[in-house]
């Protein structure tokens, strides 16, 4: 299929469309794509993007790519669409990744130079390509996508990431079982099932034939509750385990409320430090924007940051990929490497590093006179370690959890608003802890990753302990910035659980990941503290059972302590003045 291109620049071409190209694989299975060529002879690198998603849907990228001068390839994973074989999540992406730039680079219409794009899933197919290091592979460009397919994108601090885990796997079930029947997904009722195991796919009418179970339409699902630790069944597919054997540059777009952002930000650093070859090590680039999967628009959650903060990320794809593939010399080699999306003042700053080298590590350390529960307490935050001070309490009923308020979420956001969302509801709530500062005299900055260190103990064997940083605007309006978990068992590696003595004091250091905010004057800053999540995250049933297989819980009273012997922290890069 021909199809014409609009007269304007001359270096733009005319285009040839082919549909459900094949591509055979090392074990036989083949793969279909669609292929957008220039209407030119000679030959052209490759903009290759491999999706679960249904390539069809991308015709809009494929033509503008070859319009430019490339051969865009758009690919059907395995199991996918139009493509044969098994689908299963990261499974066969290396394989299949390597074997498809190959074969692409030996086109009759390729250079020979393949680059990759796409987001989230289809990052995560440039990503496993890259660790196999196929020849021909020359950069990739991911999207917010995860370092870790454990920890960071099935699990984050030990706990699972319900909501995203249920409403995907719902969703890419359901193309599957649409070619037969009409359903719909059950992710907002599925919720609350126990075990997770006995989580139901679909909203379905009654017909025993249709297979709507786990089993048949999702077995992957099974096996990640399977593998609550990382294992060998993950290790053998984290990304951050493998940057020797990336050798090629990546530009990788990370977002501050976006689901894998964690990651994606390890991606950036881990590959800058230990890429396999010099190439990679020195070409590397990193741009957070504001939302991620939390939403692409400049209004995310219940805040507007404005035209400024949308990327138009077809043309930086563009862009690098002429640099980078073409020579051609459009400024961007003498850019810094690094440009952030700074949230307050909602502007655009370019930096020389990441994380800044200009940031100052610094304690905020909780307080109170043993009554921080809900906002009604007397909990505070100040940079004044504490001294004799009474312990927080609070009991977490799994049977009434913290509801989870936007945040970095995925799937569905019409069921679950993502992003900034106002906190105050959860903060009413007797089982959360509420520490604020006094308002901002002047502007401050937090850029960078933030942790919280916890001293806690807890009537339970097991428990949960959640962080989140908050933005308090005069009106009363609580932005959440960031936020963590940790399962305790995994609190001193995500490999080997280990229980807790009741009523034992530990030291838990909760990954609240990264953020870049101005504080205005006014402002002020807030740590909220509980124990659930959800469903973001799957509620911990203080029993110590696995979430595959837990039918009951108990209550678990948590004891939160901040004295000179127990110094909890917020623990914020500042950026000074």
């Amino acid at each position: 299929m021909l199809v014409a291109a609009p007269v304007c620049a001359a270096e733009r071409y005319q285009v040839i469309i082919e549909r459900n190209v094949p591509a055979r694989m090392r074990d036989g299975v083949v793969l279909h794509a669609d292929v957008y060529r220039p209407d030119a002879p000679g030959k052209f690198p490759v903009l290759l993007e491999r999706t679960p998603y249904n390539k069809d849907g991308d015709l809009g990228f494929g033509v503008k790519a070859a319009e430019r001068g490339y051969v865009a390839i758009i690919q059907d994973v395995r199991g996918r669409s139009t493509s044969q074989g098994e689908w299963y999540p990261f499974k066969y992406e290396s394989q299949d990744g390597y074997d498809t730039v190959e074969w692409a680079a030996k086109l009759p219409y390729s250079n020979g130079k393949v680059g990759m794009v796409g987001g989230s899933y289809v990052g995560a197919t440039q990503m496993l390509a890259a660790i196999a290091h196929p020849p021909h592979l020359a950069g990739i460009f991911p999207i917010v996508t995860a370092s870790n397919y454990h920890n960071g994108w099935t699990y984050q601090g030990g706990a699972f990431e319900q909501w995203f885990n249920e409403s995907w796997t719902s969703g890419l079930a359901l193309n599957t079982l649409r070619r037969r029947v009409g359903a719909g997904t059950n992710a907002k009722k599925g919720i609350w099932a126990i075990p997770l195991s006995q989580f139901s796919l679909f909203n379905l009418p009654g017909n025993a034939a249709w297979p709507a179970d786990l089993q048949t339409l999702a077995p992957y699902f099974l096996d990640w509750l399977k593998h609550p630790s990382f294992d060998d069944y993950w290790k053998r597919w984290s990304i951050e385990d493998h940057y020797p054997d990336i050798t090629v540059p990546a530009y990788t777009v990370a977002g501050w409320y976006d689901i894998f952002q964690g990651g994606a930000l390890k991606n950036y650093v881990g590959i800058k430090a230990r890429g396999g070859s010099e190439a990679a090590r020195n070409g590397q680039r990193l741009l957070v924007i504001v939302g991620g999967h939390a939403g692409m628009g400049e209004k995310v959650g219940d805040l507007d940051f404005g035209p400024q903060s949308v990327v138009n990320f077809e043309d930086l794809e563009f862009r690098w990929y002429d640099y980078l593939l073409k020579g051609i010399d459009n400024g961007i080699e003498n850019e810094k490497p690094v440009k952030i999306f700074v949230m307050g003042i909602n502007k655009w700053r370019e930096e020389d590093s990441w994380p800044l080298e200009r940031a100052r590590s610094t304690e905020y350390y909780l307080h109170s006179g043993g009554k921080a529960n809900s906002l009604t307490g007397d909990g505070s935050l100040s940079t004044t370690p504490p001294n004799s001070e009474l312990s927080d309490r609070f009991t977490y009923d799994p049977a009434n959890p913290v509801l989870t308020l936007g945040g970095p979420l995925c799937c569905n956001s019409s069921e679950l608003m993502a992003g900034p969302v106002d906190q105050r509801p959860d903060e009413a709530r007797p089982d959360v802890l509420v520490y604020t500062t006094p308002a901002f005299k002047h502007d401050s900055e937090v850029t960078g990753h933030v942790k919280l260190i916890l001293y806690a103990s807890s009537s339970a064997v097991d428990t949960d302990f959640t962080g989140k940083l908050v933005d308090v605007w005069p009106n009363g309006f609580a932005q959440n910035l960031t936020e963590g978990i940790i399962r305790a068992r995994y609190r001193n590696s995500q490999a080997k659980p280990e229980f807790m003595n009741p009523g034992q004091i530990y030291k838990f250091t909760i990954d609240l990941w990264s953020t870049s905010n101005v504080f205005l004057a006014g402002h002020k800053l807030r740590l909220d503290i509980s124990s659930s999540n959800f469903p973001r995250f799957d509620r911990n049933p203080n029993t110590g059972e696995e979430p595959e297989s837990a039918t009951r819980w108990v209550k678990a009273t948590n004891t939160i302590y901040h004295d000179s012997a127990h110094p909890s922290a917020l623990v914020l890069p500042v950026v000074p003045r």
